[in-house]
């Protein structure tokens, strides 16, 4: 998670202001990009003093990268112990109601835009959100994969940062399409790319999705 700057000298921090600034520089990213989007803004939506947001963040892409990845707080990772341990299909069963509720929130399609359409001018923004939200949660998913290999429900030889690479870039080109998800359509195919990786069992013939 992006680290931030404490306010003032051992001032507690506000977190009901914390998630009033997050939330306008969310609609605001969304809205208008990173190029419509300052310090200024977000300050006056979320109702703040502006030194509030330099006391917190060093960077308007900082800020906006802990933005971003708070939509996705509401789909938590497992603990590295825990991708260890439980079984896989529990551990898949756990992050779906979370991942299917971002999936068919009709703003998500929006701020995946926002976010492609930013990385060529904007590369600290990319890097930030990457580092901090996106690989922590990737070498879950790897530790995931590497007990499908042990369990032979992924193949041996199989890349598994392939693997990945796959299902992302599977789930990014479904949301960005025109037809918007449903929750049971996202849910329908969350488990179809989680089932066609080897996170979950393969259907029975003759079995129907739900």
């Amino acid at each position: 998670m992006t680290e931030t700057r404490r306010s003032g000298r051992g001032r507690p921090r506000d977190p009901e202001a914390d998630t009033a600034i997050l939330r306008a520089a969310l609609e605001l990213f969304v809205e208008r990009g990173v190029d419509g989007t300052s310090f200024e803004q977000i300050a006056k939506r979320a109702g703040v003093a502006r030194l509030t947001l330099y006391r917190r963040w060093s960077s308007k892409e900082e800020l906006l990268a802990r933005a971003i990845e708070s939509t996705l707080d509401e789909a938590p990772k497992p603990s590295v112990e825990e991708a260890a341990r439980l079984p896989l299909v529990e551990l898949v069963e756990r992050a779906l109601p979370a991942a299917v509720g971002i999936m068919a929130d009709p703003g998500f399609p929006a701020m995946i835009a926002q976010i492609m359409g930013s990385t060529v001018r904007y590369p600290t923004l990319m890097a930030t959100y990457w580092e901090h939200y996106i690989l922590p949660r990737r070498r879950i998913v790897h530790l995931m994969l590497e007990r499908a290999k042990q369990e032979g429900t992924v193949a041996e030889d199989a890349d598994i940062d392939v693997l990945i690479d796959m299902m992302v870039g599977a789930i990014m080109w479904r949301v960005l399409q025109p037809k918007p998800f449903d929750a049971a359509e996202a849910r329908r195919y969350l488990e179809a790319v989680y089932r066609q990786t080897g996170l979950l069992p393969a259907q029975r013939p003759g079995s129907v999705e739900a």
